[in-house]
């Protein structure tokens, strides 16, 4: 079963779909998907907008809530049931941890059996392996913490760790806390941030440069670039950030929005993933960056580590260490956003999704690829080495 496309892109090939320009079976195939596919999205749209009757996917989506809190309701009333069952036994002890361990063993979880009941789970997980001290067990959860916390931020020193593990609620000592990250080794990998502000250094880098301008690809997902271009409308700056296939370069994920937050970049990547088949297909792909904000924000970190991508980056200044995605912005610079004046956000947004997708990737041939465009490139050269393997 393929993959579902991103949101984003959905409405934006819906957006072009509703401009009437060309025929539903031509935006189709230039955006890559089925007819059917297309039709299907349109209804949707036109039932989410309410020019169709029919469910919306707001309703939807407070249907499976509602059965999600009525799933939970009966939980809760099983739970209250089966305690008062228990507790009027006179033969059994009045501890209720075996109830708990009981009704987990029927499928209900204990965080809902410990809420009903106003039990502290913590207690109880201490109860089920009792050979384990209250003292290492303490420390076991405020280790936990501790690398958890150092896990989303690695540029943190243990004072840090100590306030991000006292906000998760797990208490510990600034010494107790130094002698469990000296003993695991959870430590800084950035070391003392600089001033930052006007005149101040640059960030440091998240990743070391593992591209050296060399910007080549044996196969697709091997290597990709990605990088944040902006331009101004008439209400406002549009901001795009793309990720480029070194191996074909086709533009497998991009996002567009009017701010510039590290929220633009996340996305991109994330659209990059889904379109290209998923974390498994993806994972070990080089991603490569400048330093830019964004690129080195904890939410992008996190979402590389989720899809097992490994991060890239060029030095301050040089842009020559991201050559071949600055070559495609200047490409959609000429065609696209220098071509006039643009009134909305909304309108280049539509003219930059229809650049890339019928023209760049199905009408524009490279001397690179022989001739050939992205999308044909890959037809020809990835069925092959799938054979081959």
């Amino acid at each position: 079963m393929p993959r579902p496309h991103p949101q984003e892109f959905r409405d934006d090939v819906v957006a072009v779909a509703r401009r009437g320009d060309a025929p539903l079976a031509q935006v189709a195939k230039d955006f890559g998907i089925s007819e059917s596919c297309l039709r299907n999205w349109l209804r949707r749209a036109d039932v989410d907008d309410g020019h169709r009757p029919g469910t919306t996917s707001q309703e939807s989506a407070e249907i499976r809530d509602l059965r999600r809190r009525l799933r939970l309701v009966e939980q809760e009333n099983e739970v209250l049931r089966r305690a008062a069952a228990y507790l009027s036994q006179a033969n059994l002890p009045k501890m209720m941890y075996p109830l708990v361990r009981e009704l987990a063993g029927d499928g209900i979880p204990v965080a809902v059996t410990c809420r009903v009941l106003k039990l502290a789970r913590q207690p109880y997980y201490r109860w089920l392996s009792r050979p384990v001290s209250d003292t290492d067990l303490a420390e076991a959860y405020l280790a936990d913490a501790l690398f958890d916390a150092h896990r989303d931020d690695p540029e943190f020193g243990y004072r840090l760790l100590a306030d991000e593990a006292r906000a998760a609620g797990q208490q510990g000592c600034d010494r107790r806390v130094w002698r469990i990250c000296n003993r695991q080794g959870w430590w800084s990998s950035f070391g003392r941030r600089g001033r930052r502000g006007k005149g101040g250094r640059p960030g440091p880098p998240a990743h070391d440069d593992k591209v050296k301008r060399d910007f080549t690809a044996s196969a697709p997902n091997r290597l990709w670039l990605t990088d944040i271009t902006e331009h101004p409308t008439g209400k406002g700056k549009l901001y795009l950030c793309a990720v480029k296939d070194v191996f074909s370069g086709r533009i497998v994920g991009y996002s567009i929005s009017d701010r510039m937050k590290a929220r633009l970049a996340v996305d991109a990547v994330a659209s990059a993933v889904a379109r290209r088949g998923g974390s498994s297909v993806v994972a070990g792909c080089v991603i490569h960056s400048d330093r830019g904000s964004q690129f080195r924000s904890r939410k992008f970190l996190t979402e590389l580590r989720r899809h097992d991508l490994v991060g890239s980056m060029g030095q301050v200044g040089a842009a020559g260490d991201n050559a071949a995605m600055e070559s495609f912005f200047a490409l959609l610079q000429n065609n696209v956003l220098d071509g006039r004046r643009w009134a909305t956000r909304h309108e280049l947004r539509i003219a930059i999704v229809t650049w890339i997708e019928r023209t760049y990737h199905r009408r524009r041939r490279q001397v690179r690829l022989g001739r050939l465009t992205p999308i044909e490139y890959e037809a020809m050269m990835i069925k092959p080495q799938a054979l081959a393997a």
